[in-house]
């Protein structure tokens, strides 16, 4: 597959496993920087490394430890996840091909989500929770050469992630500076380094010491 084929949002896959392409840089000798659907794990490939996945009805994939099966032929609900595939936002929304939505509101044909973007039934598919009946596992090209081991090992990765974000901060989260009383939500986290929205670094140590800061929003969210 060449460069100029690869798209930013689209489901692809590389050594075997389900990745998301997040963005492109043509510059680089690995151009493609994607994260692997079922725990958001980065990598970088070269666009002959990868190859593309067209999600169909009743595709199920792990996404953050858990199952979800796309289904065409339901409606959304509030607190349900859609799935973007055919995006046309409009001026004020900040949504692409391929991206999560946590439904917030229902009106009419339109959906409200948590992101506070207005989206189109048209544009979306619904995700279902879990791997349900009659349903394609995606989360692996070629399930055959996936080790035994590897599988107990997925089975466990919800229960793990679950885990590792209940004690760690995660982009999205809103924290509330116990001084001086203002609020900063989390833009970047790497390593053991925190980036705060208005341009603070901190330690994730320091932040989750509970004299000087308090968790007030979990980012709920599937997108990065």
């Amino acid at each position: 597959m060449k460069l100029l084929q690869v798209r930013k949002g689209q489901f692809v896959y590389y050594n075997n496993e389900l990745h998301k392409v997040y963005t492109i840089n043509p510059l680089a000798k690995k151009s493609v920087h994607m994260y692997r659907v079922k725990d958001m794990e980065q990598v970088t490939s070269k666009a002959e490394e990868i190859t593309l996945h067209k999600l169909r009805h009743m595709d199920a994939f792990m996404l953050m430890g858990k199952w979800y099966t796309i289904r065409e032929d339901l409606e959304p609900e509030i607190d349900g996840y859609i799935l973007v595939t055919k995006p046309d936002p409009e001026p004020m929304s900040h949504y692409g091909l391929n991206e999560f939505e946590k439904v917030e509101q229902i009106e009419g044909r339109t959906v409200v989500t948590a992101r506070q973007n207005p989206i189109k039934r048209k544009e979306f598919v619904v995700l279902r929770e879990g791997l349900e009946e009659g349903s394609r596992n995606i989360a692996y090209q070629d399930l055959s050469k996936v080790p035994e081991a590897q599988i107990a090992e997925d089975a466990k990765l919800a229960a793990q992630l679950s885990r590792t974000q209940e004690i760690q901060p995660n982009i999205g989260d809103i924290y509330l500076n116990l001084h001086n009383g203002g609020r900063s939500m989390v833009v970047a986290v790497m390593g053991d380094d925190v980036w705060l929205g208005h341009g603070e670094k901190l330690k994730i140590e320091d932040l989750l010491d509970a004299d000087h800061w308090t968790l007030v929003y979990v980012n709920t969210e599937f997108v990065l």
